[in-house]
């Protein structure tokens, strides 16, 4: 097994994948922007805000106008206006507040009492020892990670789909024409299928009900079960249901990390970038052309006045050969690269 790290270091973004024999398996971004008490890992002290009963939680305030939900488990109460200390155990998602797992009793005003592993700390545990590649190849690779995240997974024998809903992910795995009717074929295919539809989750980020179509129906529980756990790890928070008659697999992942479509675009099917996100790829495509030809005295970023403006502090750091320009004829998901 090859494994190979990328860093880009790009202002604005920190950017790491994790590859194994050529896939991404890893996309981890952490953001300037992002509150530090919202990061996965973070703990703070919280105020209970308001009791929410019928949830089986509350909502705490974690200080400076930021909240979390605090499941609540084992009879224990939190009458609003508590203190307590808290770990961030999954970041926010759609119009979800992020989740806050109680800890115990806190003392003082809401803050952030430890932050969340750095991107740094996350990699080194993913990846030990590799030494990550930085510079236009690591940018190049961000890119090709997220491509990869978004299409379908080719196997030996097949091609697996996967696609997120608000109900669950659904794992949609189909044979080959050719391979038809070869029971060996079929259930390599499903194990190989398994591996690759856990590798697309964890690009994506998600978390949740995953139902997986298998190829085929009577299949061998155990088997399928073993595999499935091949893939999916054997973390105690993964639960595991027995295939059904009609060969489907139902599984339930714990949800973590921001979903990448969200941290991505403003509306993730037509692939629209966030305004911050869309300067923040205009000044990586900057970057990456700076380091492409390092004897151009003048590189130009050019965008619409909008993205400019959120572009603009993070192409001053990009050094005197960055400049920026703006052209409102363009789309706001739009830019050119000028060279001198």
């Amino acid at each position: 097994m090859t494994l190979e790290v990328f860093l880009d270091d790009t202002p604005g973004e920190l950017r790491a994948v994790v590859e194994r024999d050529g896939r991404a398996e890893h996309i981890l971004i952490e953001r300037a922007d992002t509150p530090p008490q919202t990061r996965l890992g973070a703990r703070s002290v919280a105020r209970v805000r308001q009791s929410a009963p019928g949830l089986k939680g509350a909502f705490i305030d974690l200080g400076g106008g930021l909240e979390a939900f605090m499941p609540l488990k084992g009879g224990i109460s939190a009458p609003v206006g508590a203190k307590v200390e808290v770990e961030i155990s999954a970041e926010r998602r759609e119009a979800k507040a992020p989740v806050a797992r109680r800890l115990g009793a806190g003392e003082g005003e809401p803050r952030l009492l430890a932050a969340a592993p750095t991107l740094i700390e996350t990699l080194a545990r993913i990846a030990p020892g590799a030494e990550p590649a930085t510079g236009r190849a690591a940018i190049e690779a961000g890119w090709a990670a997220v491509e990869q995240a978004q299409g379908p997974a080719a196997v030996p024998g097949g091609q697996v789909h996967v696609e997120r809903t608000r109900a669950m992910i659904t794992v949609d795995i189909d044979l080959n024409a050719h391979d038809m009717g070869r029971a060996h074929s079929r259930d390599e295919t499903n194990r190989l299928a398994l591996k690759a539809a856990a590798r697309l989750i964890r690009l994506n980020r998600w978390g949740g009900l995953v139902a997986v179509d298998l190829i085929g129906t009577q299949h061998d529980g155990k088997a399928i079960l073993a595999a499935a756990q091949a893939a999916f790890g054997d973390d105690p928070s993964i639960v595991y249901g027995p295939v059904n008659r009609f060969g489907v697999l139902m599984l339930s992942l714990p949800w973590g990390r921001t979903p990448l479509e969200e941290v991505l675009y403003a509306e993730p099917r037509l692939r629209l970038l966030r305004p911050e996100q869309a300067a923040q790829e205009a000044v990586r495509r900057l970057r990456a052309a700076l380091l492409e030809d390092t004897t151009r005295a003048r590189v130009t970023l050019t965008c619409a006045t909008g993205i400019a403006a959120l572009a603009a502090p993070l192409v001053a750091q990009l050094g005197p050969r960055a400049h920026l320009k703006t052209d409102d004829s363009l789309k706001p998901g739009d830019s050119n690269i000028e060279a001198e």
